[in-house]
């Protein structure tokens, strides 16, 4: 059951700062950091009567913080299923000085989430990075500089010095960056062949309520939040796959937006198989995969994984 908790300060501070002072000490447990943005940025914070969501407001002195706190929810959220995973170097697909290319396995989470205590993919490539050399006094620096979903497989890039990731961010944003994956479709009664193209655009933003799973889709271009998106398509082979007659299929990213592949393909009528959310048949995963990422610095791919 929520409640609301009263919080005043004596001195100008941010907001983010202040409840991590402040919550840790009233409940007797910790908080991680993106525990307390999650919370402010939801909504659940007032100051003097007016909702704050940035985390960096800067509070006046004697300022009252009004938090609408589910202790049960905030504390407690269900754990997906997430299998147990480490990085070795047989999952490192390509590293130097300044890129760690790792092969991301299926059901495992790439960075932290508000439970703060859930493993994830960026914490385990901080540990095989550290487990190198032991001798440093702090955790290595490791960036994320794009993101896969939980069921999502494949290549996936992290920084090891801020020095470039400007560099990086800049080969994203300019579309210089090739990124490619592969999907199983269900076969349906569309007429597609090996070797037949096809490409997909059109503007998207979330079209789910926030309470519920999170889900976009196609809306009008004066929409608000409308973004627009492309991925070009390549028919592979027909393949089976749990018994269901599918077709594999290699798909580029022009954009990168949330679920745009799984967007796309549904929209065809080509749900990828295991993906419920846009009309897949249930499966034992979804059969989406990131194979390659390329561009001037480098080309890392990952083997096709069924």
């Amino acid at each position: 059951m929520a409640e609301k908790l009263h919080f005043y300060n004596e001195s100008k501070i941010r907001l983010d700062e202040l409840l991590r002072k402040e919550l840790p000490a009233h409940y007797k447990s910790d908080f991680s950091n993106s525990k307390i943005r999650r919370l402010i940025i939801a909504g659940a914070v007032s100051v003097n009567g007016r909702v704050i969501t940035r985390p960096a407001f800067f509070l006046n002195p004697r300022s009252d913080i009004c938090v609408i706190f589910d202790r049960e929810k905030f504390l407690y959220e269900k754990q997906p299923d997430d299998i147990k995973f480490e990085v070795t170097s047989d999952s490192v697909l390509y590293e130097d000085d300044n890129y760690i290319f790792i092969n991301k396995p299926v059901f495992f989470p790439v960075e932290q989430t508000i439970t703060g205590n859930r493993d994830n993919l960026h914490d385990a490539v901080v540990r095989y990075l550290w487990s190198k050399n032991p001798s440093l006094r702090n955790p290595p620096y490791v960036g994320i500089m794009h993101r896969l979903d939980r069921e999502t497989s494949g290549v996936i890039l992290f920084t090891k010095n801020r020095q470039v990731n400007k560099e990086v961010s800049e080969i994203f944003q300019s579309h210089s960056f090739t990124k490619k994956y592969y999907a199983v479709v269900e076969a349906g009664q569309e007429k597609l062949s090996p070797g037949q193209t096809f490409s997909v655009e059109m503007y998207m933003a979330r079209i789910s309520s926030k309470s519920q799973a999170a889900k976009w889709g196609r809306v009008a271009q004066s929409s608000k939040d409308a973004q627009y998106s492309r991925t070009d398509f390549t028919v592979l082979r027909p393949i089976t796959i749990e018994n269901h007659k599918c077709l594999l299929l290699e798909c580029t990213l022009y954009t990168g937006r949330t679920h745009q592949i799984r967007v796309h393909l549904s929209s065809q009528g080509l749900p990828i198989l295991g993906d419920t959310l846009y009309g897949g048949t249930p499966a034992k995963r979804i059969y989406l995969h990131s194979s390659e990422l390329s561009c001037k610095l480098f080309t890392v791919k990952s083997d096709f994984p069924w």
